[in-house]
């Protein structure tokens, strides 16, 4: 019986991939902006806040954080 990484397929590559791909797009959402949803927003005009869509990718990116916990050998 294979354990850890190794015992690993394409489905559970993705679901891995998840989590740092939302953490990626908060980060780059928050230093470039929201881009065209910012004139929707009531902050339109401040480029690099925490609101909007910076928010949403990041609580996605803690939602999408229980398969690295599964990964841990001590349980």
């Amino acid at each position: 019986m294979k354990s850890g990484l190794a015992s690993l397929g394409a489905a559970d590559w993705l679901s891995l991939a998840a989590a740092p791909v939302f953490a990626l797009m908060a980060l780059l959402t928050f230093t470039l902006g929201d881009g065209h949803a910012a004139i929707l927003c009531s902050e339109a005009g401040r480029p690099a806040s925490f609101t909007g869509m910076t928010s949403m990718y990041l609580l996605m990116a803690a939602f999408h954080l229980s398969p690295w916990f599964r990964l841990n050998p001590a349980r």
